[in-house]
């Protein structure tokens, strides 16, 4: 489920036009590391795993609208932000990685 989820946000940001071919290529890798981080993160805590990736979706989808809203997408990026809250000592790449993801959506949104 989860990998599906993340497979759905890799096919909308390659087909996104509103986002420059760097950021793109950018976000694509990060969103691969990402997918490792969240697989691992599933095997132990299924929910947590499941919300870091339904805000990942969130925050993809308002960066890449054609029309943004930079209120919907700051919002969307604390939410992702927040889901990682308390895995810095068990899983501190994948806050790192979710930090970055948050950082680059931030600046395509904004």
């Amino acid at each position: 489920m989860i990998q599906n989820t993340l497979a759905e946000i890799e096919a909308r940001l390659k087909h996104a036009n509103s986002v420059e071919d760097g950021n793109k290529a950018e976000l694509l890798m990060l969103l691969s590391i990402l997918k490792s981080e969240v697989a691992e993160l599933s095997r132990t805590h299924g929910e947590h795993a499941q919300s870091i990736a339904g805000f990942t979706t969130v925050s993809a989808h308002e960066a890449t609208r054609d029309e943004r809203n930079p209120e919907l997408l700051k919002l969307s990026l604390d939410g992702l932000a927040s889901s990682v809250v308390g895995f810095e000592k068990s899983h501190p790449k994948l806050v790192e990685i979710v930090n970055q993801v948050c950082v680059t959506l931030s600046n395509i949104g904004i």
